[in-house]
């Protein structure tokens, strides 16, 4: 193998520790030690503290305020603890993890620090997406070429080592700095160097991996970051030398693995009993009628509290699916300059889906409308970008100027119900466009624009099957789902995770129009979905910030036109006493719940305009009939699923190497942001510095944050509000399926095997008994109406380990 090939693998196999980091105009939440998910939890938290330096479990006055509030069942502690060998008070052993976990972080390497800063400053110019007036030079020949020709103006470079002569390609630069090193250590040195800023390094490995318009147009590598860096450090005569010392285990982890499996239990006991008792009720059931009116909701945590008031005030059903909505689209909106994915991250897009008006006169209207905000936002945007415009607008503007600052500061309130008035004004986009579905037979970069009869077909046919849809209403609500905050540089965070940190209305835009279709309708009758003559599909948006339902009903007839006003009315109904119950968990009045969620919506000084996912802790999957009974406290992805409507499988292995995964994803992500913020979140938004709209910073420099803010997870600086726990999934569904599921999935059971997350079936063929996931495809029987001595239906049980 050359040294060049040998340097690539090294570098490619020591990237595999760092997780990819999106964008933060896109934010997508994702396991930030993705890379150690092929080991035990309890290793892998260990083995990423030593590479870096996050805690792995929460602390110890953590596990002590959940056991003060009822959070950890003290029976099952005590199990846990006794079987590890413990028999000390609880009280006392949290005191000793307390005292055991003080650890001081070692000196700073004031030469390594000197050429971070150099690089992390080329780096946020290079990488900047749109939001610098001046651009580095020469971007669009890649990185390590541009950094090699400013390297020569910058006098925080020293005149040293390789860099005063840096070679014309990365390899050659990284193969003169490794001269001095054995091959052998290669792999150690990159590995270090790659995890020193775990957060630009993320940047860089996603942004290669996902080959955007910013990567075609300004392309960086690892290969080109690592030679950069270790050229400055070689500048700075920094040691690389791999360190052969580690951390010293945790000599409490052992002990606040008890605790965490404790807490977990004791949530997930009651989760699973619930669901069990409803899946006896289920049984007994009669064939319900047709309802008043179905609507499709993202599985997303927040879109349960949702459902739960809109069930509440008529005869309506609910559904649970992908907020993408099954379209794995990018997609590019009406007077948008660039296309966005609309899709989970662990899908490539395969169709570009673009908006095109349809009404001249409407559009006219937006765009003349539209044109005054757009001039008003680029005045503000230079007043943020250039001081001295600021005092000069503001000068001249005088006090009028001065009475808007302070309306927006003081009364944001009112400046909402203003800007509500003002966007009246402007039509949206679905009142003049519709998606491009139909396929058109032209290639958008490498995209097929629009959708065959066919694919419209198999995409409204895999969503029929997958949320085990059999009777169809007179109106059919695909509701997608987006937040609406002010000067939130993580306002991504809150939109739809499964379309790629966007708003969800646009994939639901393009399935209700799809199942709209005559002949993808007449297609789907012949597969056995019979929908009537009458069915008419819409598409809405879920504000969550909200709780505003907007249907998008442009297509509705005369003849649906009455019960389009109920469902109205009793979307609104909804509203309110959604936003009452959320306003009580931000410890607001909910009395004036509706008005205090717009006045967060619309304050920028709002640090926490809604708590998005925190608290996610379960995953059911399964009849909405299981839980619909039930107050989930917003705690719970919800998936539509009805295991007799699948007898082979398909669809439930659709959902689990899916939607699974990404709630997997999302849960890791909160878990690891609360237990450490400084290492795995981002600190406090008091602080934020965002750079070149693909991030943040913690005060004015050094590595880009990875995680979320402490307003997302945190009801006080010392009071987490999200209970940090692994995920619990509960299926509905015959265990021997499921065990049919995981065989055929290795990297699925191997999530499990690990303890990333666990796995209950409630199956409702054996007595709705429930079967606790232990490892190699085995299961412990966990129905209060099995024998004592109970083993798993395909293997024999095994304990806990």
């Amino acid at each position: 193998m050359s040294t060049e090939a040998a340097i690539h693998d090294s570098i490619d196999s020591a990237a595999t520790t760092v997780g990819a980091l999106w964008p933060i105009h896109s934010f997508v939440t994702a396991n930030p030690l993705a890379g150690f998910e092929d080991r035990p939890f309890s290793e892998a938290v260990t083995q990423a503290a030593d590479l870096l330096g996050g805690r792995g479990y929460p602390s110890a006055e953590t596990f002590r305020a959940a056991l003060q509030r009822g959070q950890i069942d003290p029976e099952i502690l005590d199990a846990e603890l006794s079987e590890l060998g413990y028999d000390d008070d609880p009280e006392i052993l949290l005191d000793h993890m307390a005292n055991a976990s003080d650890a001081t972080d070692g000196d700073a390497h004031a030469a390594t620090d000197r050429a971070e800063k150099v690089l992390t400053k080329w780096l946020s110019a290079f990488l900047d997406e749109g939001s610098a007036h001046w651009s580095m030079p020469n971007r669009e020949a890649g990185f390590y070429t541009a950094f090699r020709e400013v390297v020569g103006y910058d006098s925080e470079i020293p005149d040293e080592g390789v860099v005063a002569d840096l070679p014309e390609t990365p390899t050659e630069a990284i193969e003169a700095v490794l001269a001095p090193y054995p091959e052998r250590q290669w792999d150690s040195i990159f590995e270090d160097q790659l995890a020193a800023l775990p957060g630009w390094t993320g940047l860089i490995k996603q942004r290669a991996d996902a080959e955007g318009e910013w990567q075609s147009a300004h392309p960086i590598s690892l290969a080109g970051y690592l030679a950069a860096r270790l050229a400055l450090l070689d500048a700075v005569d920094a040691d690389i030398s791999p360190s052969n010392d580690s951390i010293d285990p945790d000599p409490t982890a052992e002990l606040a693995g008890a605790f965490l499996r404790a807490w977990e239990a004791t949530y997930r006991s009651d989760l699973v009993e619930s669901v069990a008792t409803e899946s006896q009720s289920l049984a007994d059931n009669d064939t319900p009628s047709r309802p008043d009116a179905q609507l499709v909701f993202c599985i997303d945590t927040r879109s349960e509290i949702i459902r739960r008031h809109i069930e509440a005030t008529g005869d309506y059903e609910t559904y649970g699916y992908a907020g993408f909505f099954g379209i794995p689209m990018e997609y590019q909106g009406y007077d948008a300059d660039v296309s966005v994915d609309a899709c989970p991250p662990i899908l490539d897009p395969q169709h570009h889906v673009t908006d095109m008006p349809t009404d001249d006169e409407t559009q006219a209207s937006h765009d003349r409308w539209s044109g005054l905000r757009e001039t008003a936002d680029e005045i503000i945007e230079t007043l943020e970008a250039n001081a001295a415009t600021a005092y000069g607008f503001v000068e001249t503007a005088g006090s009028g100027y001065s009475l808007a600052l302070a309306a927006r500061t003081l009364v944001p309130g009112r400046v909402s119900d203003l800007l509500d008035a003002a966007d009246g004004q402007v039509p949206d986009e679905h009142e003049f466009c519709e998606p491009l579905v139909h396929h058109q037979h032209t290639y958008a970069g490498d995209l097929p624009v629009g959708l065959t009869t066919e694919e419209k077909v198999e995409y409204a046919a895999t969503a029929f099957d997958l949320m085990g849809w059999e009777t169809f209403s007179r109106l059919v609500v695909f509701t997608g789902h987006a937040s609406q905050t002010a000067n939130n540089p993580y306002d991504a965070s809150l939109d739809c995770g499964a379309c790629a940190g966007n708003p969800g209305g646009p994939n639901a835009r393009v399935l209700a129009k799809i199942c709209n279709n005559e002949a993808v309708r007449a297609e789907l009758r012949d597969r056995g979905f019979e929908i009537p003559d009458d069915t008419v599909f819409l598409a809405g948006e879920h504000n969550t910030t909200t709780d505003e339902v907007e249907l998008y009903d442009s297509d509705v007839p005369e003849s649906h036109v009455a019960e389009l006003a109920q469902l109205r009315s009793d979307l609104a109904t909804a509203r309110e006493e959604a936003a009452a119950e959320r306003a009580e968990s931000m410890g607001a009045d909910g009395s004036a719940a509706v008005s205090e969620t717009e006045r967060r919506a619309a304050d920028w000084a709002e640090t926490r305009p809604e708590w998005g996912l925190a608290g996610n802790a379960g995953f059911v999957i399964g009849p909405r009939e299981l839980t619909s009974d039930l107050d989930l406290d917003g705690r719970a992805f919800l998936h539509s699923y009805d295991w007799s409507t699948d007898p082979d499988g398909d669809a439930l292995e659709a959902i689990l190497t899916g939607p699974m995964v990404v709630t997997q994803w999302i849960n890791t992500q909160y878990y690891f942001s609360t237990v450490d913020n400084a290492v795995y979140g981002s600190g406090s938004k008091v602080t934020h510095n965002p750079v070149g709209n693909i991030g943040v910073y913690q005060g004015n420099g050094g590595d880009l944050m990875t995680g979320l803010p402490q307003q997302s997870l945190m009801a006080a600086d010392d009071e987490p509000y999200h209970q940090p726990l692994r995920l619990s999934t509960v299926i509905h569904a015959p265990v021997d399926h499921v065990t049919e599921v995981l065989a055929a999935n290795e990297e699925l059971a191997e999530l499990l095997d690990n303890n990333w997350l666990s796995l209950t079936v409630v199956d409702p063929t054996q007595d709705h008994g429930a079967f606790q996931y232990e490892h190699d495809l085995e299961w412990t029987h966990l129905s209060e109406r099995a024998e004592a001595s109970a083993v798993s239906p395909t293997a024999p049980a095994v304990a806990d380990d």
